[in-house]
This record gives structure tokens, C-alpha cells and sequence, in this order.
């Protein structure tokens, strides 16, 4: 194996490892190696998060675990990320996502993105608190395939149908994925969505379905 090669299954070792610590630093030891920029998040990276997203189903890691994980993936594309071709950034689409207006929670969200990220979307992260014009606004400037919004408290649910009204209504051909505590498969289809995630992981692999 190559220095190259054994470059890139460090970062995913260190994916697997939760090794937040060290994974900048073999981020650009992979550039030194050789690697490119996309060789070393996605045949890297993101082949951790595959391992972790899988663990965690099983039932061997924990939210906690996740939440470790997709911070050790941010820290190495801290690093990856101005090296990486703009037409490398987003193999997958696009796709906008933000906390509804009125929630103030990202926890939830930010672990979406992150795995989003390490499956090869392109991410435009609107934060928390976004208005349905927000969304529209944009879905209509980055060409996105999909929505993705999240609600921690039920009495934000109804700005989730308005963001799927809004978005409806403007004729930007994006699917919309929604989660978050308060959220259920029957919900989530009575608001007009077109699929629910019931964790980070279930909605990454929905959305690599829909791109595939």
C-alpha cells in the first residue's frame, strides 16, 4: 500500500476512532502524501461515516458517538476544503438546510449536514430560525434538489408546511425531507413532505436514494 493509500485509511481510521484531535493534522499529512483533496473526504472520510453511520444502527455507537463523529469530520474538511475542485464539492446536488422559524435548535440539524457532507452533497446551511421566503429564496439560487428542515418543539411544526407550501408554490423542483422530535412518518406526509428521517443517519441515506 502506498503512502497515498495508507494516507486516506488513516482518515478513515480516525473517522471510525472519533479522534477529533488528530485528524487535521492527517488531513494535511494526506495532502503531503499525495492524496487529493477529494480522495481524502470522500474514499476517507466519508467512508468513516458509512462505518460510524452503521455502528450506530446496530446499536454499537450512540448519539453521543455520532455527535463526536460528524465534529471529527468537520474538523479534517476544516482543512480539506479549500483544496478541494469546485466541481468536486457537491458529486451528489445540493441541498438547503435550516431549522424552521421559530426553533432555535441545530443540533439535530448540524449532524444532518455533516453527514449530508461526508456522502457528497454540496450544503448550503441556512442556521436556525428561517423563514419559508428564506428557503425559497435559496433553493432558486443554488439549484437544489432537496430541502431539508428540522423542528425540536411541536409548536413550530405548522412553519414546517408553510416552508413546504412556499416551496410548492414557487416551482423550484426540489424534494423536501423533514425531521426532529416532534416529527413522525404520518406528520411528516400530512405537511406535504416527501420523506422523514427519523435520525442523521436515515436521512442521508434517504437523500443519497433520492440523487442516486
Amino acid at each position: 500500500m502506498s503512502k497515498e493509500e495508507q494516507s486516506v485509511v488513516l482518515l478513515r481510521d480516525a473517522i471510525v476512532d472519533l479522534d477529533v484531535e488528530h485528524i487535521g493534522e492527517l488531513a494535511r499529512s494526506a495532502l503531503k502524501n499525495g492524496a487529493s483533496a477529494y480522495d481524502a473526504v470522500m474514499k476517507g472520510m466519508a467512508e468513516g461515516m458509512k462505518v460510524v453511520g452503521n455502528k450506530y444502527q446496530q446499536g454499537e455507537f450512540f448519539l453521543a458517538d455520532l455527535l463526536l463523529a460528524a465534529d471529527t469530520f468537520r474538523e479534517g474538511m476544516n482543512v480539506l476544503s479549500p483544496y478541494l475542485k469546485l466541481s468536486e464539492k457537491s458529486p451528489r446536488g445540493r441541498v438547503v438546510i435550516g431549522t424552521v422559524e421559530g426553533d432555535l435548535h441545530d443540533i439535530g440539524k448540524n449532524l444532518v449536514k455533516y453527514m449530508l457532507e461526508a456522502a457528497g452533497f454540496g450544503v448550503d446551511d441556512l442556521g436556525v430560525d428561517v423563514s419559508p421566503e428564506r428557503f425559497v429564496r435559496m433553493v432558486q439560487e443554488s439549484s437544489a434538489r432537496i430541502v431539508a428542515m428540522s423542528a425540536l418543539i411541536s409548536t413550530t411544526m405548522p412553519n414546517m408546511r408553510s416552508v413546504v407550501d412556499a416551496v410548492r408554490k414557487s416551482g423550484v423542483s426540489a424534494r423536501i425531507i423533514v425531521g426532529g422530535v416532534p416529527l413522525s412518518m404520518e406528520s411528516a406526509k400530512s405537511m406535504g413532505a416527501d420523506g422523514y428521517g427519523r435520525d442523521a443517519v436515515e436521512a442521508a441515506t434517504i437523500c443519497k436514494q433520492w440523487a442516486a
